[in-house]
């Protein structure tokens, strides 16, 4: 039974959602995830490419009380603690750009990093879980698990951004380069055409001649 409950507090703790999605320009995309009572949960977002790399956030309780609100946010983290249980609501918002879409990464991780597994009861509920060294080393190797998990979410963000920029370069680069090309290869012939015409000879006009 003592596994048992360790093992659905270690689910219980690194419960975690996360998703990349294209917010296209003038619309707004919103997500709902009912989260109990008591409940410490925090929201990562972060644009990845578009535009500027800023949009806006806002979420809502079930009482449609505003919890969160940024506008033009390249990226933010918010931690909050249920005082309800219900439907919460966080939307983000890309209305005030006219033609660039964007790609928005977001994390809402409803784990408890404060859950003291040890003063879980058991069925009974009179005593408090005791937890032997092996359980200690497992609940440990699951905490450094979920942190190697969010470096890593971190990196690939990063990598990503990273490679969004540099192929954009890469492409400014490469118009650059054709447009230079082209504007050589027509001043070349420009100036084959007007060396030509500089060195021809005018041709002599033929004449009658007299006997």
């Amino acid at each position: 039974m003592l596994q048992l409950i360790l093992l659905a507090a270690l689910f219980e703790a690194g419960l975690s959602i996360e998703m990349t999605f294209t917010l296209q320009e003038h619309e707004v995309q919103c997500f709902h995830e009912v989260i109990p009572k008591d409940k410490k949960f925090s929201l990562e977002y972060q644009v990845i490419s578009g535009g500027h790399f800023d949009i806006d956030c806002n979420m809502m309780s079930p009482n449609s009380k505003s919890l969160y609100k940024e506008q033009r946010k390249q990226y933010d983290t918010f931690h909050h603690k249920t005082v309800e249980a219900g439907e919460y609501t966080f939307c983000f918002s890309n209305e005030f750009s006219t033609f660039a879409h964007k790609t928005v990464y977001f994390d809402l991780d409803l784990g408890d990093e404060s859950t003291d597994i040890g003063a879980e009861k058991d069925e009974e509920g009179a005593h408090a879980t005791a937890l032997t060294q092996l359980e200690s080393s497992a609940y440990a190797i699951h905490e450094s698990l979920r942190l190697v998990v969010d470096y890593q979410n971190h990196h690939r963000l990063k990598e990503r951004i990273g490679r969004e920029i540099a192929e954009y370069l890469c492409e400014r680069v490469q118009n650059w380069s054709i447009g230079q090309t082209a504007l050589i290869v027509v001043v070349a012939f420009g100036q084959v055409f007007m060396l030509r015409k500089l060195f021809d000879k005018p041709v002599a006009r033929g004449g009658k001649v007299g006997i």
